[in-house]
């Protein structure tokens, strides 16, 4: 039996996004055992996925790290991740490896001078495009997302039942990557049905200010209180997101969701879209396409280093709450 380590140790939804590759693999070579090593923090996004043998966590030296690799004696390494710190462990552990391109310079290249040499492929398939050098192919069937639970934890937004309601991931890992609080109430005060508001701990704060002066009286607030696991339920079970370029985005994609997803100072042309090959037309992206300035960055920033913020401050909010509303 060949054993087979797939390595990723960024965001929710860069882990998100290598799935495709866990299952194919899993699929396509079913006698492989396959492990995945990633960051404790992002255990809940793959801790229930069936195609993952063994998932196991960097650790706080790397030197204890590359001895836990080398103690399973990988046939293969397929690296996503793609950085010093794994190249390290490819080469102490000294096995076939594969590794993913990040294209970094390209990217430098549109953010900087606006040249745009990225290829129009988006980063699932470069991924596969990886294991496809030890004969993987893709099957097609998109992102994966397991819970181990399909009932809703409404006990903590203080209800026992919600209806249909509209999913709205409010926050960003960068601020230019996420719409104003005034924008977001906005739209949130013409949305017919009710919202359920999704975030992490960084975004509480802005949840209590919109909770607070929306005038539209049936929204819920999940950010900060709700695990991962329990957030991407809020997901699975909502009519649309309304979504940043985020983690939910991706976990919304995984569950073939209608998403208006929206863009700011990153642009989808680096290749980190939603993901859905059999269900492109349920994706509406929002952005400022004729905005010279975007994008500014290839993550993103604190704030805009133009300082007019135009790319989030330019979005019609009528355009997404009559997508939300249909």
């Amino acid at each position: 039996m060949k054993r087979i380590l797939i390595i990723r140790f960024s965001s929710i939804g860069d882990i998100v996004l290598t799935t495709p590759v866990i299952r194919c693999i899993k699929t396509q070579m079913p006698e492989t055992e396959i492990h995945f090593l990633t960051k404790k923090c992002f255990a809940e996004v793959l801790q229930n996925n069936p195609y993952i043998d063994n998932l196991y966590y960097l650790e706080s030296s790397i030197l204890k790290t590359i001895m836990k690799v080398s103690a399973f004696n990988y046939d293969i390494i397929i690296d996503l991740h793609s950085n010093f710190r794994t190249n390290l462990i490819k080469l102490l552990a000294n096995k076939p490896s594969y590794s993913f391109n990040k294209k970094n310079i390209y990217k430098w290249l549109l953010v900087n001078f606006k040249i745009d040499l990225l290829p129009d492929i988006h980063i699932v398939d470069r991924y596969l495009n990886t294991a496809k050098k030890i004969g993987i192919t893709n099957d097609n069937k998109g992102l994966d997302f397991f819970t181990s639970t399909d009932v809703l934890p409404l006990e903590k937004l203080g209800i026992k039942e919600i209806g249909n309601y509209v999913a709205f991931v409010i926050g960003a890992k960068h601020n230019t990557k996420a719409l104003s609080i005034t924008k977001i109430i906005d739209i949130i005060n013409e949305i017919a049905k009710s919202v359920v508001l999704i975030g992490g701990k960084d975004d509480a704060e802005k949840a209590n200010n919109i909770i607070k002066n929306t005038s539209n009286k049936n929204v819920f607030n999940a950010v900060g209180t709700m695990s991962i696991q329990e957030s991407a339920l809020f997901i699975k079970n909502a009519d649309v997101v309304i979504t940043h370029d985020t983690g939910f985005m991706h976990i919304a994609a995984a569950f073939n969701k209608k998403i208006i997803s929206i863009w700011g100072s990153t642009v989808p042309k680096f290749g980190m879209y939603p993901y859905m090959p059999q269900n492109k037309e349920l994706v509406t992206i929002i952005e400022q396409k004729e905005l010279k300035c975007r994008p500014c960055s290839k993550i993103g920033f604190k704030e805009c280093p133009k300082k007019h913020f135009d790319c989030m401050n330019k979005i019609n909010a009528e355009d997404i709450y009559k997508l939300a509303n249909k």
